[in-house]
C-alpha cells in the first residue's frame, strides 16, 4: 500500500520542496525548483521512485510536529532502547542585497538536509537510499565521492561511512545520547568544503529565524490562530521567489480516486488560484508577495487581454503541454503519472473577474498601476463585454463542451464592476444590468437556487462563493443555494463541488476548500454559530501537522489530490478572518467587495496593534541573512 496522503508533511524553501512520510521517509524531492526532475520520487512509482530512509532498527513509535512558527520538521523516534529526533529543512534565508524588511529576495541552497539526533538511551539508525531513476533519466548512476555518494543529478553528503551496492546505499549507524548523524541531499555533484556538514547548524539557525521572522508579521491574532499561521506558512512555501509565482499545490498526479485516472499536475501557477492566495495574504498583513506576483503576471500575461491564459509555468511558461509519463506506475497505481496541464488551452470567463478583483484590492492598498496595464485592463474588460454572453470552460476546468456557467457569468460582472473602479469609468452600466438581468433570469432554478450551467438544475459548490463578490442577487436566493448545496453536496465530513457529468471517468472526494466556502455563505445569512460549527469540522479534516490536501474520502477521511493545495488553505485563512470580522463588527463587516474586507481587516490588525501598544518583536536584519560567500559555500 502507498503511504497515505494524509500521512505526509512537507518542507521547503520557495524554490524547492520534498515530501516526508509520518515515519521520515522522503517520498518526493525536488531540490532545484518545484517543478525539476525529483530525485525522490517513491509516492508516484513505489519500484523505481526511490526514496531516503533514516529509521531505528528496532521497533518504534513515532511522533512529529512542525518546529514552531516555521517551515522545518522534527520528527520523533523512540524504541526501548532509546529515542532521535530527525529534523529536516530546506535551507534559506534573506538575499545579502535585499532590504531589511524584504521577505521576498531570497537566497536558497537546493538542498535537503536531515540531523538526526540522539536524546536519550542507545539505538542503531538504518540508512537506505534508493534514488529515483526513469523520471529524466533511465539508468541509475552512484558512485563515491568525498564525504558521500554521487547520485542521478543529485549529491549525498554524509557525516558516516556508508555502502554502495548495486546503486543501493545503506548504512547501520550506532549513536547514543548527544551523537549526531548530519545528511545532506543536494542537487548537482558541485564540489563542497570538507566542513560542510559542521556547517548546518548556522544554515538550520538562519531558516529557522527567517520563518519566525516572516511569520511574525501576521497580522491575525484571533483564536485560529494555530491554524491560520500553519495555512500561511503553507501558502509562502507555494511561492516560487524566482519569478514571483505561486503553484497550487507542491506535487504532480496524486489521484482525486484511487486507482483512478483524475491526476494532474499541479506544480504551475494558475491565475485564480495565485490572486486568491494573495487576498489571503494581502488580509494577514502581507504585501511583497502580492507586488511579486503583480510583476509576474504583467511580465508573462500581456496580450490582447488579461491574462492571456488561466494558468503558466512557474517560470512564466505559457506552453504547458500535457505529457504521460506512462512508464510509472503512479500513486497506488493511479495512472497516468502528468506533466503539464491542458487546462492552459481553457477559455475561463471567472479568470477576468478575479484579475481585477485583487488588482482592485492591490491599487487600494496604496499600489499603482502603469499607463499601458490600465490600457490593457481596458482591453480585457472591452473583451469580457463583447463576449460574456458566450459559453466557456468553468471553475473546475471539466474536460467537457463549453458551457454557460453561472459564476462564470457573474464573475464577468465582477470583472466591469472593478473595472470601472480601476479605469474611473462607467462604461460598462449597461452591460452589467444585462448580466444580473441575464442571472436572475437564466440561472436561478424554480427553487430558487443559483444553477451550476444555464439549462440546468445542478448545483455547484463554487457558487457558496456569490456573496463574497457583492453581485446582486434576488433575495432568498444565497440561502436557497445553501440548501441545495447542503442537501445534494455536503457530507459530515465536507461539501462536494458538483455532482455529475464532467467529460472524464470515475469519481471525487468532497472538496476541502468547498468545505470552508459554506462556513462563508452561512455567515453571510447570519447563521454565525452554524458557521463556526462548521469552521471546527473542517478543522478536525487537517492532518496531524495542520495541512491539507485538496480533496478528502468522506467515507475513510482518506486525503485526495495533491498536496498541499493552495486552495484549501487560502480558504481556512479566508473563513477564520470572517468569522473574525463577524465576532468584532457584526454582519455589517462583512458587506462590500474583498478589498473593502481586506481594508477591514487591515484596520482591525492596526487597532489590535496599538491596543498591545507594542509591535511584535522582529529579529535583527543579519539573523535570517543566508551569506553563502561567509559560510563558505559560495
Amino acid at each position: 500500500m502507498p503511504t497515505d496522503i494524509r500521512d505526509y508533511a512537507v518542507v521547503g524553501n520557495c524554490h524547492g520542496i520534498a515530501l516526508i512520510s509520518r515515519e521520515a521517509r522522503v517520498e518526493w524531492c525536488a531540490l532545484e525548483s518545484f517543478d525539476a526532475a525529483p530525485v525522490c520520487f517513491r509516492m508516484l512509482d513505489d519500484h523505481i521512485g526511490g526514496y531516503l530512509d533514516t529509521r531505528p532498527a528496532d521497533p518504534f513509535e513515532v511522533t512529529r510536529r512542525y518546529l514552531p512558527k516555521t517551515n522545518v520538521l522534527e520528527t520523533t523516534f523512540t524504541t526501548a532502547a532509546g529515542s532521535a529526533t530527525v529534523t529536516d529543512f530546506m535551507p534559506l534565508g534573506r538575499h545579502p542585497d535585499a532590504a531589511p524588511d524584504d521577505f521576498v529576495r531570497l537566497q536558497p541552497l537546493p538542498w535537503l538536509v536531515r540531523i538526526i539526533r540522539a536524546s536519550e538511551g542507545e539505538l542503531d539508525i538504518k540508512l537506505d537510499m534508493l534514488p529515483g531513476v526513469g523520471w529524466g533519466t533511465c539508468e541509475p548512476d552512484v558512485r563515491r565521492i568525498d564525504h558521500g555518494v554521487a547520485l542521478n543529478g543529485a549529491s549525498l553528503l554524509c557525516s558516516h561511512p556508508i555502502e554502495v551496492d548495486d546503486g543501493h546505499i545503506s548504512a547501520v549507524m550506532h549513536v547514543r545520547a548527544g551523537d549526531e548523524l548530519r545528511l545532506v541531499l543536494m542537487a548537482g555533484h558541485c564540489a563542497m568544503p570538507s566542513d560542510v556538514l559542521a556547517r548546518l547548524d548556522r544554515l538550520l539557525a538562519i531558516t529557522v529565524a527567517y520563518w519566525k521572522a516572516w511569520i511574525g508579521r501576521c497580522g491575525y491574532k484571533g483564536p485560529y490562530v494555530d491554524a491560520v499561521e500553519r495555512s500561511a506558512l503553507a501558502l509562502k512555501l507555494l511561492t516560487y521567489a524566482p519569478s514571483g509565482a505561486i503553484v497550487a499545490a507542491g506535487t504532480t498526479s496524486l489521484p482525486e480516486v484511487l486507482g483512478g485516472g483524475r491526476n494532474w499536475d499541479y506544480r504551475l501557477s494558475w491565475v485564480r488560484d495565485s490572486t486568491l492566495s494573495l487576498f489571503a495574504l494581502s488580509v494577514l498583513g502581507y504585501r511583497e508577495e502580492p507586488e511579486a506576483f503583480r510583476k509576474f503576471l504583467f511580465d508573462c500575461g500581456t496580450g490582447a487581454v488579461f491574462p492571456t491564459q488561466i494558468v503558466y509555468g512557474i517560470h512564466g511558461e505559457h506552453d504547458l503541454t500535457e505529457r504521460e509519463l506512462t512508464h510509472l506506475r503512479g500513486y497506488g497505481g493511479a495512472r497516468p503519472v502528468r506533466i503539464g496541464n491542458a487546462a492552459h488551452r481553457q477559455r475561463q470567463f471567472d479568470v477576468y473577474g478575479e484579475v481585477m478583483d485583487w488588482l482592485t484590492l492591490h491599487c487600494e492598498l496604496g499600489g499603482s498601476l502603469r499607463p499601458p496595464e490600465l490600457e490593457l485592463l481596458r482591453r480585457t474588460a472591452d473583451y469580457v463585454a463583447e463576449h460574456w454572453c458566450e459559453p466557456g470552460q468553468g471553475f473546475w476546468e471539466e474536460r467537457d463542451e463549453p458551457r454557460h456557467f453561472v459564476y462564470g457569468k457573474m464573475m464577468c460582472w465582477v470583472a466591469l464592476d472593478r473595472a470601472q473602479v480601476l479605469l474611473k469609468c462607467h462604461d460598462y452600466d449597461d452591460v452589467m444590468r444585462a448580466m444580473v438581468e441575464d442571472v436572475h433570469r437564466r440561472g436561478i432554478a424554480p427553487r430558487g437556487y443559483l444553477r451550476k450551467c444555464y439549462g440546468s438544475d445542478l448545483v455547484d459548490a463554487v457558487l457558496l462563493r456569490t456573496p463574497t463578490l457583492d453581485f446582486p442577487l434576488p433575495p432568498g436566493c444565497l440561502q436557497a443555494t445553501i440548501d441545495e448545496v447542503m442537501a445534494k453536496l455536503a457530507t459530515p465530513r465536507g461539501v462536494y463541488r458538483y455532482k455529475g457529468c464532467d467529460g472524464l471517468d470515475g469519481d471525487e472526494g468532497t472538496f476541502i476548500a468547498c468545505g470552508f466556502w459554506l462556513l462563508d455563505a452561512l455567515l453571510f445569512t447570519g447563521k454565525k454559530k452554524e458557521a463556526q460549527d462548521w469552521f471546527e469540522t473542517m478543522l478536525q479534516q487537517a492532518n496531524d501537522v495542520g495541512l491539507y490536501a485538496e480533496e478528502l474520502d468522506p467515507q475513510s477521511g482518506q486525503f485526495l489530490g495533491n498536496f498541499p493545495q493552495a486552495l484549501s488553505h487560502l480558504a481556512l485563512i479566508h473563513g477564520a478572518v470572517l468569522l473574525d470580522f463577524v465576532e468584532h463588527g457584526g454582519p455589517e463587516a462583512l458587506k462590500g467587495t474583498h478589498a473593502d474586507r481586506v481594508q477591514h481587516a487591515v484596520r482591525m490588525m492596526e487597532e489590535a496593534k496599538r491596543a498591545r501598544q507594542a509591535p511584535h518583536a522582529e529579529m535583527g536584519a543579519d539573523e535570517w541573512l543566508l551569506d553563502l560567500a561567509a559560510l563558505g559555500l559560495g
